[in-house]
């Protein structure tokens, strides 16, 4: 391409609010919670986040936690099993659903990405593909989960992955993009064993 060719995709035909009156005040509404209860409650206060985002509508399991430093952007799209918890920093971007089964652990810094854009149309609208992660999975420290992508149960995703296509259970996986590099051996065996 060449400056005197057209430029495909125009910002100013973008939505400017792509969202309903409704969702940006209960997005508010939200943050403003998060913000003066939650975001300075101690650290081991799981049942206070887990109370709070309960309340906003998340689906939330006894005992599952998530720190205060966990970044949630809309409650309502947001699930998680029992025994699950997320580390500090991480971010859920969930403009789409984002289901969390149980036993999982989604260590430091993480980011799920359950939002996007339809580049191959000009005005770039806006995509909310959910995001699931299966029982048991083990996401690594800084690992980037993309829209629309399951991770698969039992399985590990490396320290700084980035994940954009699915993950099958029961194996580690690592780099960017990210591929099955070995099956999770699991007190001996593999997931495959019988």
């Amino acid at each position: 391409m060449t400056e005197s060719d057209p430029v495909f995709q125009h910002g100013d035909r973008t939505a400017g609010y792509p969202y309903t009156a409704g969702e940006y005040a209960r997005r508010l509404m939200w943050q403003c919670a998060w913000l003066a209860l939650v975001r300075c409650s101690p650290p081991r206060a799981y049942g206070w986040r887990r109370f709070w985002l309960c309340r906003f509508g998340a689906d939330m399991a006894h005992p599952s936690g998530v720190r205060p430093t966990t970044r949630i952007y809309h409650p309502w799209l947001f699930s998680m099993g029992r025994w699950s918890v997320i580390a500090g920093g991480v971010t859920i971007y969930n403009l789409g659903p984002i289901r969390i089964g149980e036993h999982v652990v989604i260590s430091q810094d993480a980011y799920l990405c359950a939002g996007s854009h339809d580049y191959s149309q000009p005005d770039l609208p806006l995509l909310r593909p959910p995001i699931t992660i299966e029982s048991g999975v083990w996401i690594g420290a800084g690992a980037f989960i993309g829209p629309g992508v399951t991770v698969g149960r039992n399985s590990v995703i490396g320290a700084r992955a980035v994940v954009v296509k699915d993950v099958p259970q029961g194996v580690v996986a690592a780099g960017n993009p990210a591929r099955v590099v070995k099956e999770r051996k699991m007190g001996g065996r593999s997931e495959g064993d019988s």
